[in-house]
């Protein structure tokens, strides 16, 4: 999003940007949250919510199973990524544990925010299984550069390739929404040619050693987090019958995600159905459209947020054992 800031001037201190970016988020974030707010109740009383609940109804038992399939597959694939983190700062805890905390994590992320579930209680599983700040500091980060290196190459390709036409409200053309995909894409393979470039080299941020991965680490990064999102659209692809064309339905979830992150809003409630609702209420009808999204919203974040929970008891417990015997 556009600064609205004015330029800084030559000499500004970091901590000085850092205070004006602090000023001005405060006001920035709540005015985005109430227009997001305010597209989602003008499109509430729209909606056939007979429809939706006659959709979710109409739903087979067999296509319900396929896509709670993607979602756990997309669910496994994200716990991959502290496994990218373990093998880049090598540190021993055991892949199943590691693979757990991301998972939990994950699920936590999705329900209650990236600041609950991303990293304070990632964090804490990690404190608690013996690691160290710095350590812990490189899997978040890893974890977080995973996600978002992936989400920019798909993201971007589908802009640069014209799979997407931009709505009219978004007040984009088209060739300028190309050559932002273009530049997202060349920020995801500027990311490995920088790993290969500083291999072996480090940096020091407030006293903690940082190092990027290597070049074919960076690669799996990229193909692992590309594979998730593919995924997850095409849950939501199931789920609206194969109506939209795959990449229009992976394009719109993707714009909802980087909305959701923006929106001070625990899981994003009623930003993924407003950004739905905006963008393919011309394609599909609202009724069968509000119903994919709310089994999406179930089999995607409610159910895998019980199990969850379930794998945060368990390794609490494991942690408990484990400090009682040291």
């Amino acid at each position: 999003m556009p600064s609205t800031a004015a330029p800084l001037h030559e000499g500004t201190s970091p901590a000085a940007a850092l205070t004006l970016w602090q000023r001005v988020r405060r006001w920035v974030f709540p005015a985005f949250g109430v227009a997001v707010l305010a597209l989602l109740i003008s499109h509430a009383h729209k909606v056939d919510w007979a429809g939706a609940w006659q959709t979710l109804w109409r739903y087979s038992p067999l296509l319900l199973l396929a896509v709670l399939g993607l979602a756990t597959a997309s669910h496994a694939l994200y716990g991959c990524f502290d496994l990218i983190g373990r093998h880049h700062t090598r540190h021993k805890l055991p892949r199943l544990q590691t693979w757990a905390i991301a998972v939990t994590s994950y699920a936590f992320n999705l329900n209650l925010g990236s600041l609950v579930g991303g990293v304070a209680l990632r964090a804490r599983l990690y404190a608690r299984a013996g690691l160290d700040e710095t350590t812990i500091a490189q899997i978040v980060g890893v974890s977080l550069a995973t996600n978002w290196l992936g989400y920019g190459l798909v993201a971007g390709s589908l802009f640069a390739a014209g799979a997407i036409a931009p709505p009219s409200q978004a007040h984009i053309g088209a060739t300028a929404l190309r050559l932002l995909g273009a530049a997202m894409v060349l920020i995801a393979v500027g990311y490995v040619i920088a790993c290969a470039v500083a291999r072996g080299r480090e940096w020091r941020l407030r006293g903690r050693r940082l190092t990027l991965p290597s070049p074919q680490l960076a690669l799996v990064q990229l193909g692992t987090s590309a594979a998730n999102w593919a995924l997850m659209g095409a849950a939501m692809y199931l789920l609206l019958g194969q109506k939209v064309p795959y990449t229009t339905v992976l394009g719109v979830l993707m714009a909802a995600s980087i909305v959701g992150v923006i929106m001070p809003i625990p899981g994003g409630l009623g930003v993924l159905e407003a950004v739905y609702l905006a963008l393919l209420s011309g394609s599909v009808r609202q009724g069968a459209l509000m119903g994919a999204v709310l089994a999406y919203r179930a089999l995607y974040y409610f159910l895998p947020l019980a199990g969850g929970l379930v794998l945060y008891a368990v390794l609490e417990r494991y942690a408990s054992a484990r400090s009682s015997k040291s």
